[in-house]
């Protein structure tokens, strides 16, 4: 018995330790809490939604979903390597507008001149543990020495699959500003990035970046957390306003009224970016189930759609290519552009007549 007592003392010793680590970051504290707690947002002790948002949909447990998703579920996995095109950000034309899309979340835009990066997880894995939810074979074909100087960096929340702290780390001095939800700060710094230049805001604040550059943070209907305890840091979408175009970042999010609250405010839209991948059923209130994305396009009041959120990592239990299917075959009875490049390929914003190829067929 006693012996057993050390080997559980030892183990939970041992997580503690492991959960302190600099790659789970820091929770809000001091002058960022008190903030924090000013905040409509944020009550008795956390972040909430602006609509009732289960973790889970009523009537599904957490041991069913665990269970299904170690045990049961099979979702299929590209069995080639993933297709891509590697196009060179250092030499992109400075007076075009384009977008590159790395895979998952993570996206570049040159727009106006400014370079811009959001979500970036460049470092093969979403997980504290490298060896888990790793890349599919060919998506992971740009890494940190790729990226030019950024002037906006972007951060939707601070899950594993949008906040990477091996890249963050390794972008530190080739970001200019930050932008992102109340409380993530405390990650950044405590992972090296200079306070100055890390702007955090609420829900529906206004950030004028330069001459012409404005962006708005706004809600998203998802959560936060890198460890045990959720909710600490607000999760947001941004709407970014430049000289030419109007863009809606999206992050993670399921369907919510406040996709029509944003398009009132802050549309129309020439592009709204949205996640589209790692739902199901049993959190469909957290991750948008197939077709809703056209439903938060038209409220958001978007020309075009560039579907995320999908393609490098396994975080469901659909099939890899299945978000993609869906949406293009969805998109039969839609008006709207969808747009859906291959990993690395030039997306030219100001070309609305630019095709792409259903490059993920065949590659089962």
């Amino acid at each position: 018995m006693i012996g057993l007592i050390i080997i559980v003392v030892l183990i939970s010793l041992g997580t503690v330790a492991f959960l302190n680590t600099e790659r789970f970051g820091k929770h809000p504290a001091d002058e960022r809490l008190s903030r924090i707690r000013q905040s409509p947002n944020y009550v008795a002790g956390s972040f909430q939604n602006l609509n009732d948002t289960p973790m889970l949909t009523e009537g599904v447990g957490y041991s069913k979903v665990m269970y299904e998703f170690l045990f049961s579920a099979k979702p299929k996995e590209p069995t080639l390597k993933v297709p891509s095109v590697k196009t060179n950000l250092k030499t992109l034309d400075p007076t075009e507008n384009v977008l590159i899309w790395m895979g998952h979340s993570t996206y570049f835009m040159q727009l106006d001149g400014k370079k811009i990066l959001v979500d970036p997880v460049l470092s093969g894995n979403a997980s504290p543990l490298s060896f888990t939810t790793k890349a599919y074979k060919g998506t992971d074909i740009y890494n940190t020495d790729d990226i030019p100087e950024i002037d906006y960096l972007f951060l939707s929340h601070d899950h594993w699959d949008h906040m990477d702290y091996n890249t963050l780390k390794q972008l530190d001095p080739k970001t200019k500003k930050v932008i992102t939800g109340l409380g993530n700060g405390a990650h950044l710094e405590r992972w090296g990035y200079n306070p100055t230049k890390i702007i955090e805001g609420d829900w529906y604040d206004t950030i004028h970046l330069d001459q012409g550059f404005v962006a708005h943070i706004t809600p998203t209907r998802h959560f936060s957390g890198r460890g045990f305890k959720r909710a600490q840091t607000l999760w947001a979408s941004f709407v970014l306003k430049t000289p030419s175009t109007s863009i809606y970042i999206g992050g993670d999010s399921g369907y919510g009224t406040h996709f029509k609250v944003i398009g009132e405010k802050h549309g129309p839209f020439d592009l709204a970016i949205l996640e589209n991948g790692q739902y199901d059923e049993k959190w469909k209130y957290i991750h948008m189930l197939p077709g809703e994305q056209f439903k938060a396009a038209n409220d958001l009041k978007a020309q075009s759609i560039l579907p995320v959120h999908s393609g490098k990592f396994t975080l469901a239990n659909h099939d890899w290519d299945e978000p993609l299917k869906k949406i293009t075959a969805e998109n039969i009875q839609s008006e709207k552009k969808v747009i859906t490049p291959m990993i690395g390929e030039q997306v030219n914003l100001n070309d609305s007549l630019q095709q792409f190829t259903h490059w993920w067929e065949s590659k089962n």
